[in-house]
């Protein structure tokens, strides 16, 4: 059961966090966090309510949990992504730093004080406490009034948007290997604070005070990490310092594991809360810095959905694992996964991204047409001719392979290149969109780091003009009243 109170928290953020992360990219951020913040100042009422006439109960207790957790599912990713909007692109990494700050300065102090209100005036003042703590954040809400660049084009629908984030991801290694990475470490992470209850009463001896000194070290440790972080990035990659967290964590969780004294298992809580931070935190900034601004909501979804799902199904593997083989063997298997964890970074290295410029291209502008077509009308039929000397060929091919990725990541569909057979220098790349507003989306999606493969294309391009573009759209060959004609019976009279 202890381990579950956890797993409800975090169970929510892996199932709901895509669809929070599409209604953060496609809507008022501010308005998304009213939402999920009401919704969770309404739960909390009802768990006070429940808890000061004495029916709760420990299942009741979870059900509460999960929907406070759905609440967290949805306010995070819009949350997350207004750091990037509301600080520049430099001053990313110390703005994240500084909200992982924050919300562990809270994990430390905040059990305190529930403890001290549940000894002095009962839980249903605790839960009553915890629902007045909404209001002034919700009411900051009110206040702040961000400016966002408004789109003219009409929203995604919502399974579009989410396949779009998919498909951003999928073909995004950089945020790939986050994703994998952050999955691994909060699978392994999850042990420590999942079984903290159990260490500080099985291996230390305590109970509630204890617990309330060892959840407080670990959020002190948390601070200490976010304070380090800006340090350690200015002489450290972004590699080193996740491979330092993996092992810095396994360490402290083997020292927790066979600690029998509260100060030494504090001290080893400082190191995992500070690993802890430096590797979230981390793995948060470059996944916002490897996303444009128009999918960023989405990616940072992703990125929650596999960090707590690894959290949830890592608090339910050691809590059984501890229910069977006690406290002590699930940290040190826990120690085990998390270096594994750090080894795979040889392969799978975090990216740099102080390089990277994913701001809007913003040079397309849409083409005259002769067709009156409507934002629905479709499919769109996309090619493109380049001119590619043999010499060039293969040079060529790397590069459109390249394209391939940016193309489907952005967007197209059946994208293919193809060569002349009767003029070989001719090359026609081909792609589709299933509507003319789509195909206006794809162009619209591309980034200035983007704009250094289609330089390279066009210098290899030999034409006398600039390659040449063909828009089409599908039509049936069949006419509507041929249809109908062929579906009429026939007079055999």
């Amino acid at each position: 059961m202890v381990a579950l109170v956890q797993a409800s928290t975090a169970l929510p953020i892996m199932l709901f966090s895509l669809v929070s992360g599409a209604l953060a990219d496609n809507f008022n951020r501010r308005r998304v966090m009213l939402v999920a913040q009401s919704f969770m100042l309404a739960v909390s009422v009802s768990l006070s309510a429940f808890a000061y006439f004495g029916l709760i109960t420990p299942w009741l207790l979870l059900t509460f949990t999960f929907m406070l957790g759905c609440g967290t599912a949805l306010n995070n990713p819009s949350w997350q992504a207004s750091v990037g909007d509301m600080v520049p692109r430099d001053d990313l990494p110390g703005a994240v730093a500084l909200n992982s700050m924050g919300f562990n300065i809270t994990r430390s102090v905040g059990p305190a004080i529930g403890g001290a209100i549940v000894a002095f005036a009962g839980a249903a003042a605790a839960f009553a406490v915890n629902t007045l703590s909404y209001l002034p954040l919700i009411l900051a809400l009110f206040r702040w009034q961000p400016k966002y660049d408004t789109n003219p084009l009409p929203r995604e629908t919502m399974g579009r948007a989410i396949s779009a984030g998919l498909r951003y991801v999928a073909m995004s290694p950089n945020i790939a290997k986050v994703i994998f990475r952050s999955f691994v470490f909060g699978l392994s992470a999850s042990a420590v604070l999942a079984l903290l209850p159990l260490v500080a009463r099985d291996l230390v001896g305590g109970g509630p005070l204890v617990y309330g000194v060892l959840l407080g070290a670990f959020g002190i440790g948390a601070i200490g990490g976010a304070l380090l972080s800006a340090r350690l990035r200015e002489f450290m990659s972004s590699e080193a310092i996740v491979k330092s967290a993996f092992i810095g964590f396994a360490l402290s969780a083997i020292l927790t594991a066979v600690s029998t004294n509260t100060w030494l298992t504090s001290a080893a809580l400082l190191v995992s809360g500070a690993c802890w931070v430096l590797a979230l935190s981390l793995f948060n900034v470059t996944v916002q810095l490897s996303t444009p601004r128009w999918v960023v909501g989405r990616a940072l979804s992703l990125y929650q959905t596999t960090t707590f799902g690894g959290i949830a199904g890592g608090s339910w593997i050691w809590g059984q694992a501890a229910a069977e083989n006690g406290a002590e063997m699930a940290l040190l298997a826990s120690s085990v996964v998390m270096l594994i964890g750090g080894a795979i970074g040889l392969r799978y290295a975090l990216p740099e991204f102080k390089t990277l410029n994913l701001d809007p291209l913003n040079l397309f502008s849409e083409p005259l047409l002769a067709l009156d077509l409507k934002p629905r009308s479709g499919p769109i039929v996309i090619m493109i001719d380049y001119i590619i000397k043999e010499e060039d060929m293969n040079e060529f091919l790397q590069v459109m392979a390249t394209r391939r990725r940016i193309r489907i990541r952005d967007g197209a569909g059946h994208w293919a290149l193809m060569r002349d057979l009767e003029n070989p220098e001719v090359w026609t790349e081909s792609y589709h969109t299933p509507t003319w507003v789509e195909y206006v989306r794809h162009n619209q999606r591309r980034t200035k780091a983007d704009a250094i493969v289609g330089t390279r294309i066009r210098a290899l391009h030999k034409g006398d003009a600039e390659p040449r573009v063909h828009r089409m759209i599908e039509r049936q060959t069949t006419l509507p009243h041929d249809i109908a004609a062929h579906k009429m019976p026939i007079d055999m009279s």
